[in-house]
This record gives C-alpha cells, structure tokens and sequence, in this order.
C-alpha cells in the first residue's frame, strides 16, 4: 500500500533513539524526506547515513528542544531547505528516572518535563501553524502505556505521557478544519530481538521483562517496528479521518485478564 509520503518531509525529534531511529527508517521507505533530530548529532548522522545507504532520503540535526531560540532556527532552517515541514513525530523523551515518590530528585522532575512537555511543546508550536496554514500535516506523539495506567517509581516519566495525551487531542481538535491530524501512540515496553525469546529465556536476561511479558496476554514484549508501523499508517494519507485518538501497542497487557 501506497502511504502518500513520497512528497512529504518528516521530522523526527529523538531520531536517534531505538524507537526514533525505528521511525525514520520506516518512513523513509515509504520515500518520505526524513530528518533526524537529536540533541546527539554523531547518533542521528549514523541513522541518516545508514536511511542513505538503503537508498532512503534523510539530514541529520542537531538540536536541543528545551532551548526555545534553537528550535525556532532550526525549523526555519528546515523549513528553506525542504520546503516545509508534513510529518512531525513528537518522540524525544527521557525515561530513565526510577525513584519512590519520598525519594524523587527535584532536578530529575524538573528535567523530564523541560525535556518531555516543554520541548514537545516547543517544536510544534513552530511547525503546526504553518501545517494548518498549507491545509495538510500529520503529527504523533509518542505516549506510553505508563501515561494511562501509572508507573511505579516513574512519577515523572508518568505525567508526562499523560500530559502528551492531553496535549494531542487539543491539536487533534485545533487541526481538524486546516487538515492537520494529531495522535498519540502509547506503546507497552520494546525490546527489539529480545521480544522473540521465549519467557523463561527472557527471564535469565532481564527478570523486569520477563514479569512484564507474563504479565502480557500475547506472552510476549514487543519490539520497535511494532510502533513505526503503526505510526507510518497513522503519517498517511490514508489516516486523514482518524485524529486525536490514543492508540494502544501493548500486546493486550492493558486488558483486565484473569
């Protein structure tokens, strides 16, 4: 199937990262111009050079989202070089903080949300005024399940997945009439190969993983192509009547079972 990308420009924030990195790959080969933005720029040129060499089209940038007057440069940047902005993957997030609430670093609260809201915030409020503007855009936030149901230990990590929930379906609602849609992806953990290890292999490598997969009705964790083709359907032209939904890659672990 013919997603309609191949004259579209895409820009994926965090696109160095698995799940990012994951993302540009799969948009690339369904020929749209991809750009890697990371704060990394050595990690997001080996992901462009890599989409390159597949025959894929990308630019590596460098850009740090929490710094208001470097995001709107670099947009504008992009903007001349590529004629526009269509597809904005909102993916760049830090989820490494695991403290009880008594014993949570104020530092790392105020980080993940300068990080995880505000930088989101910063970069589309660049880009989806003019996507309004030319009468079509495609953006996806990337949630979590956590941002549903709550993290033990990950109170910030938590609250700001919800808030990107909230935040999406506000676009959602302001697009709908310029032709701009906005989802949200909220995945359950990925694990990339470790996803084909049966439970009690997966056990001796990770028991964290393992409780997750049992806990899981399909038994399994999934990996980070699971995502990226949800979110390359969700990019297309096909997804123009789907906006503002919250779409779950969780392998049913979100499922009251018994």
């Amino acid at each position: 199937m013919d997603f309609g990308l191949s004259e579209k420009t895409a820009v994926v924030t965090g696109g160095a990262g698995r799940i990012g990195s994951e993302d540009c790959r799969v948009l690339a080969q369904e020929g749209a111009e991809v750009v890697v933005l990371d704060v990394n720029e050595e990690a997001a040129e080996n992901v462009a050079e890599e989409i390159e060499d597949d025959g894929g089209t990308a630019h590596a940038v460098e850009c740090d989202l929490t710094d208001r007057d470097a995001v709107g440069s670099t947009v504008e940047a992009l903007r001349e070089e590529t004629g526009g902005i269509d597809v904005l993957i909102n993916n760049a997030g830090m989820v490494d903080a695991r403290s009880r609430m008594q014993d949570y670093d104020d530092e790392t609260w105020d980080r993940d949300m300068s990080i995880n809201i505000t930088g989101t915030y910063n970069i589309t409020q660049e880009v989806f005024p003019a996507m309004c503007e030319r009468g079509w855009g495609r953006i996806v936030n990337m949630s979590s399940i956590t941002g549903i149901q709550g993290g033990f230990g990950q109170a910030s990590y938590a609250t700001t997945k919800a808030a990107l929930i909230g935040f999406g379906k506000t676009l959602a609602l302001e697009g709908a009439q310029n032709g701009v849609t906005c989802n949200v992806v909220a995945p359950n953990i990925v694990v990339g190969a470790l996803a084909d290890l049966p439970i009690e292999q997966l056990e001796a490598v990770d028991e964290h993983f393992a409780r997750i997969a049992k806990a899981t009705p399909m038994r399994k964790l999934g990996r980070e192509e699971d995502v990226s083709n949800l979110i390359a359907f969700l990019c297309s032209e096909q997804a123009e009547y789907i906006t503002g939904q919250v779409v779950g890659v969780t392998g049913g672990v979100d499922l009251f079972s018994f």
